[in-house]
């Protein structure tokens, strides 16, 4: 069996990213035994620029520069693209368009396997981009879920804790226990399960520090990317 060919848009940040390749080869590893290993091309940006672009609401020349980069892993052999962050896919759409092959969608693992466990109300946690625009959670709601998320407070934290210690690579257990009552308020609400909507997040907070269904955005893309490169 020849596997196709994935590429990745990843540096988003690279803490998150090396979990994205580990995750995709320890699935194939799985499935095919052996030696085996997954056939990824990697373009790995610079994160500075682009989250300043973030910060500044220019999405279109965020777009224009992963979307020149998807169009590279095209030429040089991918048959499908993988974003992998959360908050990028805001413009999944034209980064779609510029590399000219199919993107798979981060939500749609997630809405797969909230849809299989019967979940109907989830909260979402990412950075503000994610909890606040439209991109997300309306992606959710098309698919039958309701979404809640953190309040202002609760927001412009967990945010914080992305960019200043997660995608630092920096653990703090302090950080742990805010996302953990971030995770019971989301109950309080009416949660059923929380999706970890920011490919960092998991580095922090797992499914044995709370018996809240925890649904990893980061590992369900990759075995999705696994499953795509096997099939």
């Amino acid at each position: 069996m020849t596997q196709k060919i994935l590429g990745l848009l990843g540096g988003m940040s690279w803490e998150s990213t090396a979990h994205y390749y580990a995750q995709i080869n320890r699935h194939v590893r799985d499935v095919r035994g052996g030696l085996h290993s997954a056939r990824l091309l990697l373009h790995s940006v610079d994160f500075a620029p682009i989250a300043d672009m973030q910060r500044r609401a220019d999405w279109a020349a965020a777009a224009q520069l992963l979307g020149e980069a998807g169009r590279g892993l095209a030429a040089a052999g991918a048959g499908a693209l993988l974003i992998c962050t959360n908050t990028m896919h805001k413009v999944a759409a034209p980064i779609e368009d510029m590399a000219g092959i199919p993107l798979l969608h981060i939500a749609d693992p997630t809405i797969a396997a909230l849809r299989a466990a019967g979940v109907a109300r989830v909260g979402l946690l990412g950075t503000r981009f994610t909890m606040e625009d439209d991109f997300y959670s309306a992606r959710l709601c098309s698919a039958g879920l309701q979404v809640c998320v953190p309040d202002m407070d609760d927001r412009t934290e967990l945010h914080r804790v992305i960019f200043e210690e997660l995608c630092l690579g920096q653990l703090h257990e302090a950080s742990r226990q805010r996302l953990l009552a971030m995770v019971a308020r989301l109950r309080a609400a009416g949660a059923e399960a929380v999706i970890l909507g920011c490919t960092e997040i998991a580095m922090l907070l797992t499914q044995d520090a709370t018996d809240m269904p925890l649904y990893d955005t980061t590992r369900l893309h990759a075995d999705a990317a696994a499953a795509w490169l096997l099939g």
